[in-house]
């Protein structure tokens, strides 16, 4: 199976409708997010839809991206696996081209449930790292960063000791996908038209006569 089919397969379904779903949430009651100090939006969060919301949900979107989460190297990392997961290829760009750690920077905020696994996942991953290869995982070569990833992105293959890693690259590749299939390239990548623009020129004449109602007089 080829790899984008293989996303298509476990990351625009039930998961990333999920995700999606639970990132709607607009009661305000979610906790604020732990931050940094940043006076800007993070560089690549997409614009803010205002069309058909209330000024409080607006509010709420402007103030989370006004805010930071994931520091400067857990974001270089987030990019560096995100582009492992989704690469550039013939058919479209990567996932950092379609903006993806921003948008898991976001989600992050807005659902601060994955704030602790995603931020422990990356400490695992540094120290898994610094074990074998004595640096951390952004400083790895590519194939020192494969070697990692291959031993936790196959659950079923997976040794029990990785099974922490396994939990993280599942929710990253998870986040990846979602961030990835829900942008205009996402959707360009795979075919997805939507509600466009047709015109209706009748029943096909092979389905007619497949019928046997083609030469019928519908006047």
């Amino acid at each position: 199976m080829k790899r984008r089919d293989y996303l298509k397969f476990i990351g625009v379904g039930s998961i990333s409708a999920g995700l999606l779903l639970e990132s709607c949430k607009t009661d305000g009651s979610d906790a604020a997010p732990s931050t940094t100090d940043a006076a800007e939006a993070p560089e690549g969060a997409s614009d803010i839809i205002t069309a058909g919301r209330e000024q409080h949900e607006i509010d709420r979107d402007k103030r989370l991206l006004s805010e930071t989460f994931f520091n400067e190297h857990e974001m270089a990392t987030i990019a560096i696996l995100a582009d492992i997961i989704i690469p550039k290829d013939e058919v479209s760009g990567s996932a950092t081209e379609a903006e993806v750690p921003a948008f898991i920077e976001f989600i992050v905020k807005d659902l601060p449930e994955h704030q602790v696994p995603m931020r422990g996942g990356l400490r695992w991953l540094d120290l898994e790292c610094y074990g074998r290869f004595e640096k951390a995982f952004v400083d790895c070569t590519p194939g020192q960063r494969l070697q990692v990833v291959d031993d936790i992105a196959y659950p079923a293959k997976a040794k029990p000791e990785m099974s922490q890693g396994v939990t993280f690259f599942n929710k990253m590749r998870d986040l990846t996908a979602t961030g990835f299939y829900t942008t205009q390239m996402g959707w360009d990548d795979i075919g997805y038209k939507g509600n466009t623009p047709n015109t209706y020129t009748g029943v096909p004449d092979d389905v007619l006569e497949a019928f046997g109602v083609k030469d019928m007089n519908w006047g």
